[in-house]
This record gives structure tokens, C-alpha cells and sequence, in this order.
């Protein structure tokens, strides 16, 4: 954990003048590779900006460690820091900064459904003390559900396992019941509450589906791992939210790049500390979209891949 606790530094530059230090907390409800290479990009997008942590920056980067109760107390602490910028990551954690300060500039990202999860009222002209960037991207949902029955023809039944308390898991789960729907497949839900019920809920579906899909859920792609053992154990095509839960070892999802993201967020971060207010700055949202399949998954996952399914995709896992 890095620590915020500076105010002004005194610098020399042929006479002593006095240099402020940026202080930067941010908030991140659970550990996985999507929202920790968010966090990088933003921290990147800093430094090139020359905001270096150690010299005119200091990071406060605290994590709840998937307990959700602890973003709250996180965001009070940062409140009270008195740090200029706060980065909020994911909705939980979003809702929570938000809570504690109106006044604070907050930056928000990886966030499904911002006006949904009540942080904006308009996405071009935010308003209050928030603003910030989307994960979603109009078609991924649509995408990876639509090749679930391009790629797996003779699938029925896919099985969904979500958090049912993260606000954002459910918005994509109705977005991607709805394609099921449109396409002609069956959804089985199992919900969970902790990443510990996460292999129990994955064992659930055993024999009642033919596919698994996973939503950009905090709490299970914390425990994708155990996901991915059910899987590959009882040959289960496994299609998920984001890129980087593809690289982790399921077999396929139309993702972004969440450093990308991250990189974004950061550029609204010097816009801020350079005067700009949050109100002012529109949500952004990714542009980018690409298949992502994971090769060394599709093998132990029991999938055939073809020339069709591999010409356009990005691969991993080989």
C-alpha cells in the first residue's frame, strides 16, 4: 500500500521556491488483472503528464479486498487525507467515494452503467464533483453472446454466474439475457455473494448447461480461477466480460484494454489538476473492441477451433 501524507515540498531551482505535491487516493474494491491494469494506465497517464509518484505525487492506492463494506471506510480515510484527486475504481467502490465527499474531485472508471449507478445524471455534462470512463462498450455484450452460438452451434443452455449485490454484474447479466433471448438460448442463473461461494455456484451448473458465460463481475472474476478448473474439468465452453479474463485461461469474450482505460482516466486527472472541473469533462467511453480466444483454453475446454472462429481474433494462450 503507498502512502499519502505529504502537503508542500520546498525544491531549488537557483532560488528555493515552493513546490505543492499532488496527493492521489484511489479506491479499488477487490484485486484482478482488469481493474489493476486500469489502475496502471491511470498512474501512467500521470507520469507521462510528469506526475511521478515519490517526487510531485502521492499515491494513497487502498483495496477492500473484495469486502465490500470496506470501500466505505476506504473513501472516508481519503476524504479526510484531503487528497486533490480521488480515483474511484468500479462502481462499489465509485458509489462509495461519491458518499463521502461533494466536494473532492472524483474520477471514476470500469464502470458499467454510470447513470445507472446514479454517480452522473448526464454522460456529456456530468455535473457535481464526478466524472470519469465506462468499460462499456455498446457491442461487447452483444458480441461475445452472439458467438456463443457461432462458436458452440449445438449449445441450448448457458450458464450465468453472478454477484446478485453488484449493481453493475446485473445490468450486463439482463444486457446479455436479452441477447439469449434473441438468439434462441436458455439462461441458467447461479448467484453468489462472496468469491468463496464462486466454485460452488460454477459446480451448480454441472449437467444443467452447455456453456458458461461470465460477466464483468468483481466478486467472481476474483475467483475466476475456480470458474476455470470446473470448466476445463467437465469440458465446459467458458465465454466472459473482458479481455483479461480470456488471458487468465477461459476461452473467449470480445473485450477492451483496461490500461487503455485507465490511461483515459488519468488524462482527465490533469485536466483537473491543471484547473479543469470534473462537471465539465464528459464520461468517456472505450473505442476499441476485439475477439480475444485463448487457444490452450479451447483445448482443455473440449473446443474444436476453426479457421472462421480464429481470423479476426486476437490469440493468447499459446
Amino acid at each position: 500500500m503507498l502512502s499519502a501524507c505529504g502537503s508542500s515540498e520546498k525544491k531549488a531551482t537557483g532560488k528555493e521556491k515552493e513546490e505543492k505535491t499532488v496527493k492521489i487516493g484511489i479506491i479499488q474494491p477487490v484485486e484482478h488483472p482488469s481493474l489493476d491494469a486500469a489502475r496502471e494506465g491511470f498512474i501512467d497517464a500521470l507520469k507521462d503528464a510528469g506526475y511521478e509518484d515519490g517526487k510531485n505525487l502521492k499515491i494513497d492506492y487502498q483495496n477492500a479486498q473484495g469486502e465490500m463494506n470496506n470501500n466505505m471506510t476506504i473513501a472516508q480515510n481519503l476524504v479526510a487525507d484531503e487528497n486533490d484527486v480521488i480515483l474511484a475504481i468500479a462502481t462499489s467502490s465509485a458509489q462509495a467515494a461519491l458518499q463521502s465527499t461533494k466536494d473532492i474531485p472524483i474520477l471514476f472508471t470500469a464502470i458499467t452503467d454510470p447513470i445507472g449507478a446514479k454517480l452522473v445524471s448526464d454522460l456529456e455534462k456530468p455535473g457535481g464533483n464526478v466524472t470519469g470512463t465506462s468499460d462499456t462498450h455498446p457491442d461487447a455484450i452483444k458480441n461475445t453472446i452472439t458467438s456463443i452460438k457461432e462458436f458452440i452451434p449445438e449449445a441450448k443452455k448457458v450458464g450465468i454466474i453472478y454477484n446478485s449485490g453488484e449493481s453493475n454484474a446485473v445490468v450486463n447479466v439482463e444486457n446479455a439475457k436479452k441477447v439469449l433471448k434473441e438468439i434462441g438460448l436458455e439462461s441458467v442463473e447461479a448467484t453468489v455473494s462472496t468469491s468463496a461461494d464462486v466454485k460452488q455456484a460454477a459446480e451448480s451448473l454441472l449437467g444443467r448447461v452447455d456453456v458458461l458465460y461470465i460477466p464483468k463481475d468483481n466478486t467472481v472474476v476474483a475467483a475466476l480461477e475456480s470458474v476455470i478448473k470446473v470448466a476445463n474439468e467437465h469440458k465446459i465452453p467458458t465465454f466472459v466480460g473482458e479481455g483479461d479474463s480470456v488471458k487468465r485461461g477461459t476461452f473467449a469474450s470480445y473485450g477492451i484494454e483496461y490500461h487503455d482505460l485507465g490511461y483515459s482516466t488519468g488524462k482527465m486527472a490533469v485536466d483537473i489538476l491543471k484547473g479543469k472541473k470534473p462537471s465539465e469533462i464528459p464520461v468517456g467511453f472505450p473505442e476499441k473492441l476485439e475477439l480475444v480466444i485463448n487457444k490452450k483454453a479451447a483445448e482443455q475446454e473440449g473446443i474444436t477451433l476453426t479457421e472462421d472462429m480464429l481470423k479476426d481474433a486476437k490469440i493468447v494462450g499459446e
